[in-house]
């Protein structure tokens, strides 16, 4: 019995050493897989928000919740290794949703949380600063274009998007696939810097067509207006375009198909996955888009592919790569208005955008990050044969070259009152097919650090450095940058920084920027009058030349004993200041936000191509200027222009899922010093005109002094729609032309030459299911017939119709 009771007794101190044990490799395991999810509220200017909740979701399920305390802190212990969605809400403030919130095991997530006032979204943009800041601590002009916008305008192409930003004016040279021009402020189309998750996507020398980048992909576009060299040097005189791509965030993968079509055999189709596992996450997209346009040779295709893949190497250190490819093959029938008849080109381009960039928080206050980004460039124009009558009026002469080619009779009138007749040179004689190919490459290497020292403020210190190859020459770029940034009393903020580049061609160049915010008011709950706030603004930008302005730069035509004997220096930078102050006011509890700002740009040390003539006349040796091949000239710093104006613009919720914006700019822009001379119509002998350039004193060309855009978009419950209309003025133009003679008969008077247009645009959708949605999107509603750019009518109404059907990204979807 002894023995039996004894062995019970073992048994027991097993089971209770067993059970002992268990329990602390279980709650060891429970506290190596828990971790801290703490933070900050605050309202929209940085003061700390007391006594708001904070709930911590996963799948809809809570995971753990906190009340921010006197100082807004607040933390919340969860199980590590998961993805989580934060819902923050305080009395007198909007409820703030955060997504995608990964918590890795053993470390502690730092969030501050930005609560508003009133139905409008908090923004945060990044081009102003460097780091993510909400939009009402910066005095920068800048404009997001978010997710939900980009959903409810649902157009194929980023260029309509930026339509909706206000001192901005796209501009496309006809139809579908047509050369696409973005001016911001009067500035040229190459002097805004393009960036694509952080990757440089300017050609070498700062141009971009946006006629070719599709909405693939695309999560916001963020437009900053007023230049930025700064932060991203080169290209940046006028503004900066940043485009990001979506992420993958639900944990079921979500399978998306779209398939529209519409008139002009146009067919749109488009799939995309996403998701997020544990440490992954993951977006991919394709799109295929075709159309025919309305004239032969008109034809446009785009397939585009994009990736976005995140993973989590280590508590405090992720990677993230995103790679987008895109072939598109475009007719190009020319000025059709002009001619008459189709020409018969065509171009291809494909380009590929490469970055992966790595961030480490490697204190509470230093962030660390680097990116390599890589961008090529490859293009191809073909004009397979002449296109029109063949017309030679040197036959039997001894400048008898062969004939050119004119299209048909036409008469061309301008808005301005005044009109030609005749017929102009489509193609010139020489040997065809015509092939002009051209490729460039970029690659990049960008380090940022960044520290908050106290407070709000945080200094930034950044390198880069590029290698670029283009016309067979090849270039080395170094640039480094300081700024700092943070607020006074939660109520002046402040940025300020300097930029520093060392560039093959040019050397060296310095370019400052400083920009504030001033409250007058501070947010309030419960009033008609907001918050009132007052900006300024102020930097210096530079560009740098193209491959092909440097090559016939006037240094890389001349020997280099010409250069030494005559003191020739190398072609420089063109240049910027530019300067903006403005006031914004909320109303109505914050329920809508008008503002108005004056704007003032010098661009000057602009490239230009002059003869010999001209060169001397800007002080060049007459033996430098004679030595260029054949005597005809060569790429200098020449030129000028000055762009001022003011911009108005006003956003409300109107409640019931409607919000109305709408933007008016008045824009004076002017070319301050230009050379040539002018050309001279015989049907207008005293009224000079600028054929391939804008003159002296005129405006530049394809740039409204007055245009308008609004946009009234409605979303609740099933349903959502778009209504969005576009007015431009009469601008400045040429035709370009030249007559059968090579004579000027063709040219008109440039001033207020292009007609003003209207563009209204029409999109609805509705969701039967949580799976399928059907959807219509109508272009030039009312078919005006118009010409963006003089000569180059734009597609009447355009519609198309489909369906997305959705599978995945929740939990039950299988259900509906």
């Amino acid at each position: 019995m002894f023995v039996r009771k004894l062995s019970h007794l073992h048994l027991h101190l097993r089971l209770s050493l067993f059970a002992t044990l268990l329990s602390i490799v279980c709650a060891c395991s429970l506290y190596a897989q828990s971790t801290s999810l703490q933070g900050k509220v605050v309202d929209s200017l940085g003061s700390p928000v007391s006594g708001a909740k904070v709930v911590l979701f996963q799948e809809s399920q809570e995971a753990g919740k906190a009340v921010s305390d006197a100082q807004g802190d607040f933390a919340i212990t969860a199980a590590a290794g998961g993805r989580y969605t934060a819902q923050v809400t305080a009395a007198g403030f909007a409820t703030q949703t955060l997504d995608a919130i990964f918590l890795a095991t053993n470390k502690t997530e730092n969030l501050i949380v930005n609560l508003r006032i009133g139905s409008l979204p908090q923004q945060i943009v990044v081009s102003a600063t460097g780091t993510p800041t909400p939009i009402a601590q910066v005095g920068s002009s800048v404009t997001l274009i978010d997710n939900d916008q980009i959903s409810a305008l649902n157009k194929l192409d980023v260029l309509e998007n930026l339509r909706l930003v206000p001192g901005a004016q796209i501009v496309q040279s006809g139809q579908r696939g047509g050369i696409t021009s973005f001016f911001i402020r009067g500035g040229e189309s190459n002097f805004n810097k393009v960036l694509i998750d952080g990757v440089p996507v300017n050609s070498i020398g700062g141009a971009f067509d946006y006629g070719q980048l599709s909405n693939n992909g695309v999560e916001s576009v963020e437009v900053l207006r007023g230049s930025n060299s700064v932060l991203y040097g080169s290209d940046a005189l006028a503004g900066v375009v940043n485009i990001t791509s979506q992420r993958g965030t639900t944990l079921i993968p979500e399978l998306k198909y779209s398939a529209d079509g519409g008139n002009f055999n146009t067919v749109n189709q488009d799939v995309s996955l996403a998701g997020a596992v544990r440490r992954f996450d993951y977006f991919s997209e394709f799109s295929r888009f075709d159309t025919q346009g309305s004239f032969p040779n008109n034809f446009f295709h785009n397939a585009t592919v994009s990736a976005n893949l995140g993973y989590q190497l280590t508590a405090n250190t992720n990677i993230r790569a995103t790679i987008r490819h895109a072939n598109a093959d475009a007719g190009n029938p020319n000025a059709i208005a002009f001619d008459g008849i189709s020409d018969d080109s065509t171009q291809r381009n494909h380009n590929t955008f490469v970055g992966v960039t790595a961030n480490q928080q490697t204190t509470e206050r230093w962030h660390n990050s680097v990116q390599f980004a890589y961008g090529q460039f490859s293009s191809l124009f073909i004009n397979p044969s002449p296109t029109g009558e063949p017309f030679d009026p040197n036959v039997g002469t001894p400048f008898d070259f062969g004939p050119n080619f004119l299209g048909n009779l036409v008469t061309i009138k301008g808005a301005n009152g005044f009109s030609v007749t005749g017929q102009a040179i489509l193609d010139f004689g020489g040997v065809y097919p015509e092939v002009f190919p051209d490729y460039e490459a970029r690659r990049s290497i960008y380090a940022q650090s960044d520290y908050r020292f106290f407070g709000d403020w945080t200094g930034l210190v950044g390198f880069r450095y590029e290698h670029e190859n283009g016309e067979g020459l090849t270039r080395d770029n170094y640039s480094s940058f300081l700024e700092g940034h943070g607020s006074v009393g939660h109520r002046l903020f402040v940025t300020g920084g300097v930029g520093l580049e060392s560039n093959a061609v040019f050397g060296f160049a310095a370019s400052p920027r400083v920009s504030a915010a001033y409250y007058l008011r501070r947010p309030s709950n419960g009033t008609l009058f907001g918050d009132t706030k007052l900006k300024f603004n102020f930097g210096k930008g530079i560009k740098e030349p193209s491959t092909f302005e440097q090559s016939s730069a006037l240094i890389n035509v001349l020997t280099p004993a010409q250069i030494a004997q005559f003191n020739v220096g190398p072609i420089g930078p063109e240049r910027s200041k530019t300067y903006d102050f403005g006031v914004e006011q909320r109303l109505f509890n914050g329920h809508a936000i008008v503002g108005v700002t004056y704007f003032y740009n010098r661009f000057y040390d602009l490239i230009s191509f002059l003869d010999a003539a001209a060169l001397v006349s800007i002080g060049v040796d007459p033996g430098a200027a004679m030595a260029t091949p054949f005597g005809g000239g060569a790429y200098v710093n020449a030129t000028s222009e000055r762009s001022l104006g003011t911009e108005f613009e006003a956003k409300t919720f109107l409640g019931h899922g409607l919000i109305l914006e709408g933007q008016y700019t008045y824009l004076d822009s002017v070319v301050t010093k230009a050379f040539g001379n002018a050309s001279f119509n015989p049907a207008f002998p005293t009224i000079p005109i600028g054929a391939f350039s804008p003159l002296q004193g005129a405006r530049p060309f394809n740039r409204a002094p007055h245009s308008v855009n609004f946009a009234l978009l409605y979303n609740r419950n099933k349903f959502n729609a778009a209504f969005s209309g576009y007015f431009i003025g009469r601008r400045d133009a040429s035709t370009f032309l030249e007559d059968g003679f090579s004579g000027n008969s063709l040219l008109l008077p440039n001033h207020n030459l292009a007609p003003g247009y209207q563009k209204f645009d029409l999109t609805a959708g509705y969701a039967f299911t949580s799976y399928i949605k059907a959807y219509t999107s109508i272009e030039n509603l009312f078919s005006q017939h118009y010409q963006p750019v003089f000569g180059f009518p734009a597609l009447p109404f355009t519609i198309r119709s489909g369906v997305t059907i959705t599978l995945g990204g929740h939990e039950g979807w299988w259900k509906h």
